[in-house]
């Protein structure tokens, strides 16, 4: 093993690296290509015209998409940037999610995901191994907002080189100069002469395109970039011939039902063998490490024989509020905290002064998606085939290759629609658990978990407590401030799990005592503060943790919108107005705080207004909102969420605003429930009504305006959860007159 810094390490197998004398790097990566020989898998009738593109002879154009459809619209934007360069028509363009490739890799995540050590270490030589390992190892994940800023230029050029090749087969046909050609809503000219790019694709495959692609004027009336195009994926969602994973039928195929116990189950204690079999339908009982399934000739009589099954498992009993609470508070006394954020010097502000502190805290947060987990498997002769939703096929085969001791040559996955995710379909273990079942039944088995199941054995977002303090210096201006967060390594945790294999019990002791930078992602505040630093202080609960819509900045948001508003309360200025003068250098924010503040008829956050305001920056992006809100028979009501973004150039504004809505009503969700209270290693409530979760009548009008930009694209798909919490916690001040420092807001501390 070679560490590159403490608590990360970094297996040899995937990355080895050393420092060398003076400094010099030695990586054994060198010796890996730069480039890749990667063309499309075709099928009878199909043209590869590169990596990520292929035209059949009827002229459709296909998009190989390396990117998981989690409901996200990632279908139908990349396909728009290839469509858009190529210039296809786009009711001819057709989406396929990609087969594993180097690249396909999603360097970009896994940069922001792995090398929160390395880089810090190596500086950029470790961002450069980082990427090298995830291409070599086709690192192919979803996640982050990271889908377009990734692919949007590598489908760009792919769009480019398909034209290109189009066109040179269309120019040799009439003996032109290729550049003389152009295409436009899928038919190849020079002006003279006009072909279908259907009956070019042939020929088109067997040109190479030159090493500078010449691309289409950005900004042009007619560019399908920046239009609100028809998603791709809806039309087949409303008729029903989308596939799911629950939808797929295999000849002979069973169906199981499972049961892996309380959080922390330390295995199977005793079942109740002959009442299950009593259930008519069931074929069999599967018992593995950790967990017992049922299969039957359909899903109910599984599930009826799993209860009557009544699996004891023997538990440890250590996951409850009251463990949880108390090792968030030992973290801090524990002071193995490690500094992620710094500018200035605190002492030197702090020393003698007057701070003004306060202390939030937010519960563990479920993914409680629509879809719970699901999957269906076949093995054959050695051969393992899966169909499941994932945001890490390629880990997923890996892992099921290793279950089954087949290695991940023998092992296909479908990454299939997913109904919901929000980072919990990073997970593999359904796919490895269906897989072992179908080789214990020798037939075809889905597997669905119930969704107390999928309540019980989900991996939720870290509970997180936080210590603000802040000195304010004259005219209200933040002087310094100081942020320790205490919280569990959860993305530290889920790469133990499906990067190294580990099991969940293994991964909490893997990480245990490793302060993570990813835990305090979204702290590095866009005010002008000059004296800033954030800590992050590990907690090791018991509680295994993962992947949560936008991670850590979920509750980042929370503390330091919160505390904002607290800052300006003792400084005597408006909220927006204290805020505003520590944007001096944050324009595009600033114009998002203060469009949000005019749409929204903010009043000043005066005593009753029911209005709060927030505003965030991730990732290049930029979002503000306001919230109005108020008490219904003690029951919370949000009348109105208005909300200004700026995400840079955007590819598809409907969709962007789907998703920028979307991710306002999760951030709701967030503040007003989606926390279990765990009690003796399970959760109390095992449905989604007792999750406190909004519904459609406690939400009112929301509003969202996209910011014209030029700057660089962005993600948008967690940015909306942001401000909620913090603008919500704020307008319910207004009316109660008391400070909410908790999440969930329903669960009524101060």
């Amino acid at each position: 093993m070679a560490k590159a810094r403490k608590g990360l390490v970094i297996d040899r197998r995937r990355l080895l690296i050393g420092a060398a004398a003076g400094g010099g790097l030695l990586v054994a990566y060198r010796f890996w290509p730069r480039r890749y020989d990667q063309r499309a898998e075709t099928a009878e009738g199909e043209y590869a015209l590169g990596p990520f593109v292929k035209v059949d002879r009827t002229g459709q154009v296909i998009v190989l998409c390396p990117q998981a459809e989690l409901g996200q619209g990632v279908f139908t934007v990349l396909a728009q940037i290839v469509a858009d360069e190529l210039g296809a028509d786009w009711r001819t363009v057709a989406v396929q999610p990609a087969p594993p490739g180097p690249l396909f890799a999603n360097t970009l995540l896994a940069r922001e995901w792995l090398a929160s050590g390395a880089s810090r270490f190596f500086g950029r030589a470790g961002d450069w191994a980082i990427e090298q390992m995830a291409q070599r190892e086709m690192l192919m994940l979803t996640g982050g907002s990271s889908s377009v800023p990734m692919f949007a230029e590598p489908m760009r050029a792919a769009g480019a080189a398909a034209r290109v090749l189009l066109c040179m087969a269309a120019a040799k046909r009439w003996g032109v100069e290729w550049e003389a050609c152009d295409i436009e809503n899928g038919i190849v000219s020079d002006g003279a002469n006009k072909a279908k790019i259907g009956d070019l694709a042939e020929a088109a495959a067997d040109h190479t395109p030159p090493a500078q692609l010449p691309y289409r004027p950005e900004g042009r009336d007619d560019a399908l970039v920046g239009s609100e195009a028809p998603r791709l994926d809806v039309p087949s969602k409303i008729d029903g011939s989308a596939n799911y994973a629950a939808d797929i039928r295999l000849p002979d195929m069973i169906y199981a039902a499972i049961r892996q116990g309380p959080v922390n189950a330390a295995g199977l204690k005793s079942m109740n063998v002959a009442a299950a079999r009593k259930v008519q339908g069931v074929i069999d009982i599967v018992q593995e490490q950790g967990w017992v399934a049922v299969t039957a000739r359909n899903w109910w009589a599984a599930n009826q024989a799993l209860d009557r099954l009544d699996p004891v498992f023997n538990t440890t009993g250590i996951v409850d509020d009251h463990a949880i609470d108390k090792a968030l508070d030992a973290a801090f006394d524990a002071g193995k905290g490690a500094r992620f954020f710094s500018r200035g010097e605190l002492l030197p502000v702090f020393e003698g002064a007057k701070a003004v502190k306060a202390y939030y805290s937010v519960a563990p947060a479920l993914h409680l998606a629509m879809e719970p987990m699901v999957a269906t498997a076949r093995v054959h002769d050695g051969d393992v085939e899966v169909w499941m939703p994932t945001q890490a096929p390629v880990l997923a085969r890996d892992a099921i290759g290793r279950a089954l001791g087949v290695g991940s040559h023998g092992v296909t996955v479908y990454p299939m629609f997913a109904g919901g995710s929000f980072g919990l379909k990073m997970e593999v273990e359904a796919g490895v658990q269906a897989a072992l079942i179908a080789r214990k039944a020798n037939a075809p088995v889905q597997l669905m978990w119930s969704r107390s199941e999928d309540i019980v054995r989900d991996v939720p977002r870290s509970p997180a407590k936080a210590r603000m303090a802040a000195r304010l210096g004259p005219g209200g201006l933040v002087s310094g401030m100081l942020a320790e967060v205490s919280a569990a390594p959860a993305l530290r945790q889920l790469w133990e799990r499906i990067g190294r294999g580990r099991t969940r019990h293994e991964a909490l002791d893997a990480t245990a005592g490793h302060a993570d930078r990813q835990a305090v992602d979204g702290f590095d505040l866009p005010y002008s503060i000059p004296n800033f630093a954030v800590d992050h202080f590990p907690a090791d609960i018991a509680l295994p943790t993962g992947r949560w819509r936008a991670n850590a900045a979920s509750y980042a948001a929370f503390f330091s919108e919160s505390f904002m508003d607290e800052l300006a309360i003792h400084a005597g200025v408006e909220p927006m107005s204290f805020r505003m003068q520590m944007l001096g250098g944050q324009p595009r924010l600033a114009h998002c705080l203060t469009s949000a503040a005019t749409m929204g008829g903010w009043q000043g956050g005066v005593h009753g207004s029911g209005q709060g305001l927030a505003c965030a920056t991730m990732r290049g992006g930029n979002i503000a909102a306001m919230v109005e809100a108020g008490l219904d028979g003690g029951r919370i009501k949000v009348s109105r969420i208005v909300a200004v973004v700026d995400c840079g150039a955007v590819i598809n504004p409907d969709v962007a605003r789907q998703q920028i809505e979307g991710g306002l009503i999760f951030g709701l969700a967030m503040a007003l429930g989606s926390a279990p209270h765990y009690h003796g290693d399970l959760p109390k409530g095992l449905r989604l009504g007792d999750y406190g979760l909004p519904r459609m009548a406690d939400v009112g009008e929301v509003v969202v305006e996209l910011v014209e930009s030029d700057a660089p694209v962005v993600g948008v798909g967690e940015i909306g959860v942001l401000p909620v919490a913090p603008a919500l916690a704020s307008a319910l001040s207004t009316i109660t007159g008391r400070r909410y420092r908790h999440l969930p807001l329903a669960e009524a501390r101060a």
